[in-house]
């Protein structure tokens, strides 16, 4: 599913207009990722959890030459499944 079929499908089951079912989607959307901008933890009981996980720097190979490579640190955002989603998918 994508965003806008998300949007769609918000705004016809709940009789919104597709803007309003937009800026809804847009908003929540956005609050999620200016938390975990901050390095807050993002947690939706039955849902899951957003967070950040800091990656130490590294050396790792480059697949074509074989040449050792320095990756520097880095933030990623993960995701962990809530285990309501979980069961509900495993159905």
């Amino acid at each position: 599913m994508t965003k806008s079929q998300l949007i769609q499908m918000i705004a016809e089951q709940h009789n919104l207009s597709k803007q309003n079912a937009e800026l809804a989607v847009s908003l929540v959307l956005g609050e999620i990722v200016k938390a975990m901008e901050r390095g807050e933890r993002v947690e939706l009981r039955g849902f899951g959890v957003f967070e950040v996980r800091h990656r130490q720097s590294r050396q790792a190979r480059n697949p074509k030459t074989g040449d050792s490579v320095a990756v520097s640190e880095k933030r990623v955002p993960f995701f962990k499944a809530g285990k309501e989603m979980r069961e509900r998918v495993d159905h």
